[in-house]
């Protein structure tokens, strides 16, 4: 039998940062779908949380699937979802573009936190900045 942990931190927003998940209930209820639809699926989501156009989750990958196809499977039955049970005017619809980066195993309860503490964090600095931040700590260049 194999035995793989591999985590990562995923980001992905909402299609041109509308604030699709505006309502804290809303985004509730969209991050326990997530986290059922993902152990439906056998996918470990540890966590997942963010503010009205993102989501963060904290993800153990499986030893069967690319990184690709688990963004996709958290990603794509969740608007479908959304929208379908949710009653808002504003329709969900993710950005195609995704942030993964690999964690280790020593920084897992310090992303988890982080994640958790997403209303706090960004009550105080914009997504935009969050994002320029990584970029920067990560050596990034924003490619158009």
């Amino acid at each position: 039998m194999s035995w793989v942990r591999v985590w990562i931190h995923l980001v992905f927003t909402t299609k041109n940062h509308e604030k699709s998940l505006a309502s804290k209930e809303s985004r509730n209820l969209l991050f326990e779908h997530m986290k059922q639809n993902a152990k439906e699926k056998e996918l470990f989501l540890d966590t997942v949380n963010g503010s009205h156009d993102h989501v963060h989750c904290l993800i153990s990958l499986s030893k069967d699937l690319t990184i690709s196809k688990t963004v996709q499977l958290i990603k794509g039955e969740s608007s479908h979802w959304f929208n379908k049970n949710i009653d808002q005017k504003e329709k969900l619809t993710w950005q195609d573009d995704y942030w993964v980066v690999g964690v280790s195993e020593s920084h897992i309860v310090k992303v988890r936190e982080y994640i958790k503490n997403q209303e706090k964090h960004h009550s105080v600095k914009t997504f935009s900045d969050e994002l320029q931040g990584f970029m920067k700590k990560y050596g990034w260049k924003h490619i158009t």
